[in-house]
């Protein structure tokens, strides 16, 4: 089930929230776990006992923690075993046919591949129990006794399969008393129209530009056609994936919760460094604090420093897919991050903003086009058209500019934070406070109509 659905929206969600603002509040989060195994399980009812595992293995090993905190071996014993189990399930569903079909492709072997369906959300949920058992080993938070609770923090169905993170630590006080006052609940359902509308409106409108342009012969290919196409993707994958960001934390204001945010108008970034610190910012978070900082950071020299940068690259490209092209997506950000960091800023610094923009946008069409197209002879070729290796233009691109000129149009304008600010400052004013919410409602019919009569509503963090 996805947020934008009529199933979650006309169904799902009422019924649930008419039940959770029913309920004594100290039931809350026992149903809140009830309504979010229902939601994982609509599509695949088997993996809700999967859900209910992980959920059992950091809840043992988090109390056992605890309980012998003083003995050192028996904690470590017990923070291997939830990383192991935790690894091993992501390992076994996520990776287990790309292992097997490259070591069958390099030693011969003829070993089945296992072809099990993908639980949705898997990379989001292993991350957060995985992070709940390091911090309790740390001592940054106390082993939550009462498995109901823990249960409703993995299972949360607001940020379970599209995120963005939610640390254990960040929402504790939460999960033990919430209050949902007027603003909370107007600000949620606001937040979440905005998101719906960057998902349905955007980014499946322009998701079938680039649908239409990776569905061409690579050899027919021009540069300006694939630049065009790389753009469209950019665009749709940012306002898919920040749209679902901010229907999650909507959702969350709705329930009580108050998320972090996941996405600071990337686009707009004048380096590769600045670009991913604003986008998918509790993966960057997650990473930094889990793999980057225990390895060392940027506190044992330079040397050091580098590597440990160049593992998270890796480690983050291959979190996001089980394909060579995800490998080498975190490889191409590792390498420009490296050269950032030792010189390339300094360079940068001494420009106008402009050329600084053109050079991330540069990078970011690139990397995305290696991100959105996993068969390698498709991408080669595809990168081959975008580096000016054939022809420069063709008839089809100026009928996609004549098409879909608007749209990107405004889209480049809603990808910057003005549009935004400029309505919050007209909100702000008493006086416009119902015609606001009369756009806002007309918003949501738009989506509406877009979701009952768009054949096109794909979800891009599903394999993720």
């Amino acid at each position: 089930m996805v947020f934008s659905s009529i199933t979650f929206i006309f169904y799902f969600l009422p019924i649930t929230l008419l039940l959770y603002y029913t309920v004594p509040k100290r039931a809350r989060n026992g149903l809140l776990l009830l309504v979010s195994l229902i939601f994982y399980g609509f599509g695949e009812p088997i993996y809700i006992t999967m859900m209910i595992l992980s959920i059992l293995i950091d809840y043992t090993n988090g109390l056992m923690i605890e309980k012998f905190r003083e003995n050192k071996v028996l904690t470590r014993f017990f923070l291997i075993v939830s990383i192991t189990l935790n690894l091993g399930l992501l390992g076994f569903f996520k990776y287990g046919d790309f292992f097997l079909t490259n070591m069958n492709a390099v030693f011969g072997w003829e070993i089945p591949l296992l072809r099990v369906a993908l639980p949705v959300g898997i990379s989001f949920f292993t991350f957060q129990t995985m992070s709940y058992s390091i911090d309790v080993y740390r001592g940054n938070t106390k082993a939550q006794k009462n498995l109901i609770t823990f249960g409703a923090y993995v299972s949360m169905f607001p940020q379970l399969i599209a995120g963005p993170i939610v640390i254990y630590k960040d929402v504790e006080k939460q999960l033990m008393n919430r209050e949902i006052t007027e603003r909370t609940l107007r600000e949620g359902i606001e937040r979440f129209i905005f998101g719906l509308g960057k998902k349905v409106l955007l980014a499946n409108s322009i998701g079938l530009l680039w649908e239409e342009v990776r569905s061409l012969p690579v050899g027919d290919l021009t540069f300006v056609t694939s630049w065009l196409g790389a753009a469209a993707f950019i665009f749709q994958i940012y306002f898919d994936f920040s749209g679902y960001s901010d229907m999650a934390i909507g959702l969350g204001k709705i329930f009580g919760f108050d998320f972090l945010e996941n996405f600071n108008y990337p686009l707009t970034s004048q380096s590769i460094t600045e670009f991913w610190r604003r986008w998918h910012m509790s993966l960057g978070s997650w990473f930094r604090e889990y793999v980057y900082i225990p390895l060392g950071g940027n506190r044992k020299g330079k040397v050091k420093t580098l590597r440990n940068i160049a593992i998270v690259w890796l480690l983050t490209g291959f979190w996001h897919g089980a394909a060579w092209n995800y490998l080498l997506w975190g490889a191409i950000f590792a390498v420009v991050l490296l050269f950032e960091k030792t010189f390339l800023l300094e360079v940068l610094s001494k420009t106008n903003s402009a050329v600084r923009r053109i050079y991330t946008l540069t990078i970011l069409g690139l990397s995305f086009a290696v991100f959105a197209l996993e068969d390698l002879s498709h991408l080669f070729g595809y990168l081959k058209a975008m580096l000016f290796q054939n022809a420069f233009s063709d008839s089809l691109f100026p009928f996609y500019v004549s098409r879909y000129s608007l749209l990107l149009l405004l889209l480049a304008v809603a990808s910057t934070p003005y549009p935004y600010r400029a309505y919050r400052r007209l909100k702000m004013k008493k006086e416009s406070h119902v015609i606001f919410a009369a756009l806002e409602g007309v918003l949501f019919i738009l989506c509406l109509a877009y979701i009952v009569d768009g054949a096109y509503n794909p979800f891009l963090y599903f394999r993720f």
